[in-house]
């Protein structure tokens, strides 16, 4: 079908056209309309009961699709690729979402995540996604005051962290970034996640840290839950003309809903079969492959307990 035919589609009909492109993902309870005119723009599949993370994974799992390769992360600064299949990623993905839940997270909970760009930063979403919490990423390696903004501003029950980020000539801790914004917050949150890395672990807090192998080794798996197209996915803080941060917040049906179906519609018709999208931008819409580059190199600054000497001098490619 040509673009001139789907476009005709769309303007003879724009609410039918949406609801059959709606079929493209998988819903707990299909929405009864495409639009809702309500708010200032309306509201799109608002009625609809939809998993982000079930879309992302789980689907691909239930189809057979288990042992496809769904994320790719190659590190050129430490030289080391790995790669996760659907099914990997799956039992992953779900034991986090266990240790949160386990600790009480739930439905319509904040959950901030300071990582770098690394396949734990894309499960940590994904995770928040399966319970129906709302997760913030906040840059890896923002200033701790910054973080202590957004940590009042959002208000989560937990943070999820790296405990450094690898940048072009230098490590970066996250961890004591973080313990000093926990301090100066005046919001505190019930405990935070901390993912060692050998470049540079960290100091835990007592009671508070939790190490995420160890959490998620024990953890039980956590079934998807559904929530509706209209609930919260993610808050994205811009920093703002005023000073303060501002919160954008990006509904589930838009990361699975309309935008999606959008693309699946785009892609199904572009490749005259139905094909996979990709999980891209934190939260996707079906994922196939996601691929994450990650610079590595840098001399290993001495307050990290560990260093990695036989790093090769690869080009970087992006933070990491």
């Amino acid at each position: 079908m040509s673009y001139q035919d789907l476009y005709a589609r769309w303007k003879a009909d724009p609410e039918a056209f949406w609801m059959q492109a709606a079929d493209a993902i998988d819903w707990t309870q299909p929405p009864s309309r495409a639009h809702f005119d309500q708010g200032p723009a309306g509201e799109w599949f608002a009625d609809g009961m939809v998993n982000t993370c079930w879309n992302a994974i789980d689907r691909h799992v239930a189809a057979g699709h288990g042992d496809r390769l769904a994320v790719i992360h190659d590190s050129p600064m430490t030289g080391s690729v790995s790669r996760l299949t659907y099914a990997q990623l799956q039992d992953q993905v779900a034991r986090l979402a266990g240790v949160l839940a386990a600790r009480g997270i739930g439905k319509g909970d904040r959950v901030i995540i300071y990582m770098p760009m690394i396949p734990e930063a894309l499960q940590a979403m994904l995770a928040c996604a399966r319970i129906g919490a709302i997760h913030s990423v906040v840059f890896g390696g923002f200033a701790a005051h910054e973080l202590a903004v957004r940590i009042d501003d959002a208000k989560p029950r937990a943070i999820i962290a790296a405990s450094c980020g690898l940048e072009p000539g230098r490590v970066v801790p996250y961890k004591p970034l973080m313990d000093r914004a926990i301090d100066e917050a005046a919001h505190k949150p019930d405990f935070t996640i901390v993912f060692q890395r050998p470049e540079c672990t960290a100091d835990m807090v007592a009671g508070r840290d939790l190490d995420w192998r160890q959490a998620v080794a024990d953890a039980q798996p956590a079934d998807c839950v559904p929530v509706e197209g209209n609930h919260p996915a993610y808050i994205l803080y811009t920093s703002g003309t005023t000073g303060q941060p501002k919160g954008v917040v990006r509904h589930n049906r838009g990361a699975s809903g309309r935008p999606g179906v959008e693309r699946a519609q785009h892609l199904r018709h572009r490749a005259g079969r139905r094909v996979l999208g990709r999980v891209r931008r934190g939260l996707g819409r079906g994922a196939q492959l996601y691929r994450l580059w990650t610079a590595d190199r840098g001399a290993r600054r001495p307050w990290c307990s560990k260093a990695n000497p036989s790093a090769p001098p690869t080009q970087a490619r992006s933070g990491g």
